[in-house]
């Protein structure tokens, strides 16, 4: 591990949101092993929400495939892996909050709860199985095409 990733998995565990992210996986019966880079992996997530394929909660990345597929999956892994760094950024639970803001806000404004979402949009659209959407709403109460 850089000192990077070895910094992002301290502030994770002091955090609490990777113990969260443990207490998660174990509740939903996944099969968590050690990944890449300080990352844990906890494969097999059946639970209905939250809906993507994968999801991170600290460094715990839970993912409803199984480790090896995640794992060959750079991209994604990759993306994952941003998001872990975002709650280390955030000092973990605010991380959750900030990010339903920008999914609210992305939903708004594009369609979509992604595409105009901040921490998508820095751990990468692409990579994390997201479209850019340009779509835009209109400005409130007859603006004139000026957005507000």
């Amino acid at each position: 591990m850089t000192a990077g990733q070895r910094a992002r998995q301290l502030a994770n565990l002091a955090n609490g949101t990777t113990g969260l992210g443990l207490a998660i996986a174990r509740a939903a019966g996944t099969a968590v092993s050690r990944g890449p880079r300080g990352l844990i992996i906890a494969a097999g997530y059946r639970w209905r929400l939250p809906f993507a394929g994968a999801f991170t909660m600290g460094n715990v990345v839970i993912c409803r495939t199984e480790a090896d597929h995640l794992t060959s999956n750079l991209a994604l892994l990759g993306h994952e892996e941003k998001h872990c760094s975002q709650y280390a950024w955030c000092l973990g639970l605010p991380f959750l909050l900030f990010y339903f803001l920008a999914a609210g806000w992305s939903q708004v404004r594009t369609g979509n709860p992604a595409s105009g979402n901040f921490f998508e949009r820095q751990a990468g659209l692409e990579a994390g199985g997201y479209r850019e959407t340009s779509k835009r709403q209109p400005a409130p109460g007859g603006a004139g095409g000026i957005e507000a």
